[in-house]
């Protein structure tokens, strides 16, 4: 669940009471929405993403955005994000709408409201520039958000915080010229696709008469997290995402364990659970300040027992009443039956988000209601052809760069490829 890569070069509380707080309708802007650059055809064109997305249509507005969304049990709170919106003498047509989740985070001061930053280029790339409006969020605790932690894979509030960026998009196209054609799709990476499959499931059972979702693609996602907490062999990356989800469900839900030091060893239990998002560390330097283990490189199996109690870690493995794995039932996103279009995207060789354990199981928990909407994409054997094949000597390469460098990019063309079809 690593920030998306891909080689490419990369306010406060009194706000929210100057716009009635809790009283102020959920999307709301704070700020006026701010244009912060202009990304032309050129600069897309021969790009590393081309081959793609296509050749660019249309240049793209990066504008920055503040809004009302509430917190995690809540409380009045705020997000911020970026819409990226087509511009252009070709591209003035009122847009479809694609909502997107990013990726895990661990940078508290991040924004995808950046015209530099790769996961914006993505997007921009893949979807603003073939003619769709994309708006992103930075979720609640990134960037200007007020609110003190990040709910990490909470399915409510990342769904609460996409839908209220959808809101907030429709208000602030206005102050830029453009226009909706009231179409939107949903999609995320990773985190990402766990929120927008959280927010895809809320829209079509609450929110249908608001918002027209016409189609979901999401992607690489963990949509079984009850199923993962079973796994004895810990995921790639394990010692930066449970370490992040248990102290947020801690936050959250109160029960997961007495006292830190029941559930994380030393030297970790002190400060664990304010470290994630960080304001100043990224991945490497969570690592290399000593703050999370991998130092000596560490397999994510050591990383684990390094991190947990055993204790703690057997009594998720064995106990069906554990609160971490009750948790992570209630964020489970097993238990729906999507009306719209739906395709799943992951590659089989993921050995963060291994398909295997969310991919295969949601899947099947659809068609177990006999849907016919709902699609699997394995985008293996691309990233193979591309990167491949693997050897004992480029294994470790491999495999670091699966979820978060290779894989992103051609599920997100499997996503655009959906959407073309119901735009």
């Amino acid at each position: 669940m690593k920030t998306l890569k891909y080689g490419i070069p990369m306010l406060g509380a009194a706000l929210l009471a100057a716009c009635g707080g809790g009283d102020t309708a959920n999307g709301t802007l704070i700020d006026s929405p701010v244009l912060l650059a202009t990304l032309t055809k050129a600069q897309f064109d021969g790009g590393p993403l081309t081959a793609l997305s296509g050749k660019a249509k249309c240049d793209v507005k990066v504008v920055s955005l503040n809004y009302v969304t509430p917190g995690a049990k809540g409380e009045s709170s705020n997000a911020s994000g970026v819409l990226l919106l087509p511009s252009g003498a070709d591209c003035t047509a009122a847009a479809p709408l694609v909502a997107y989740a990013k990726g895990t985070d661990v940078q508290k001061p991040r924004t995808l409201a950046n015209p530099a930053d790769g996961e914006t280029y993505l997007l921009a790339a893949m979807y603003a520039s073939q003619g769709y409006a994309v708006v992103a969020t930075d979720y609640l605790g990134f960037a200007k958000s007020n609110y003190s932690y990040h709910p990490y894979l909470h399915a409510d509030s990342e769904a609460t915080s996409v839908i209220d960026s959808i809101r907030a998009a429709r208000k602030a196209v206005l102050s830029q010229g453009a226009s909706l054609n009231g179409k939107v799709m949903l999609t995320g990476y990773s985190q990402g696709g766990h929120a927008s499959m959280a927010a895809h499931r809320e829209i079509e059972k609450n929110l249908s008469s608001e918002i027209n979702v016409v189609a979901g693609a999401h992607l690489a996602g963990p949509y079984n997290l009850s199923g993962s907490m079973k796994l004895t062999e810990a995921i790639a990356g394990y010692q930066f995402f449970v370490p992040y989800l248990v102290t947020a469900w801690q936050k959250i839900y109160g029960n997961l364990y007495s006292d830190v030091k029941t559930a994380f060893k030393a030297p970790y239990a002190d400060g664990i659970e304010s470290l994630l998002p960080s304001p100043t560390l990224n991945y490497t330097t969570l690592v290399t300040s000593g703050k999370l283990p991998g130092i000596n490189g560490e397999t994510p199996n050591q990383a684990r027992d390094a991190l947990f109690q055993s204790a703690f870690s057997s009594d998720i493995l064995t106990n069906a009443n554990n609160a971490t794995f009750l948790a992570a039932k209630k964020n489970d996103l097993l238990d729906w039956t999507p009306k719209s279009q739906l395709m799943l995207c992951g590659g089989s060789g993921d050995p963060t988000v291994p398909p295997a354990v969310h991919q295969a199981v949601m899947k099947k928990a659809f068609d177990d209601k006999g849907l016919k909407n709902v699609t699997s994409v394995d985008v293996d054997p691309y990233i193979a052809a591309t990167y491949g094949p693997v050897t004992l000597a480029n294994a470790a390469t491999y495999y670091g760069n699966y979820h978060g460098t290779y894989e992103p990019p051609f599920c997100h063309a499997q996503a655009k490829g959906l959407f073309d079809l119901v735009k």
